[in-house]
């Protein structure tokens, strides 16, 4: 199972949430088609916040931000 949900809500909500359901957040990130990304420390913990965040769940495809430079820095 994937630790990747795309949640339709703000960061700090899911910050919230996950904080009082327990489960531990390894990377956040804005998306740029709106929402966020999350990426949950385990599978039992993306199990768990998928059950609480269903009807916030982002079905099909989305933007994500660029987080690399186009070109290189040197």
């Amino acid at each position: 199972m994937s630790r990747v949900l795309l949640l339709n809500m703000s960061a700090d909500t899911a910050t919230i949430e996950c904080g009082k359901l327990g489960v531990g957040i390894s990377a956040l990130e804005p998306l740029t088609s709106g929402g966020i990304r999350l990426v949950c420390m385990s599978s039992d913990g993306a199990k768990t916040a998928r059950k609480k965040f269903n009807s916030k769940l982002i079905k099909g495809e989305v933007m994500r931000t660029r987080h690399r430079p186009t070109r290189p820095l040197w």
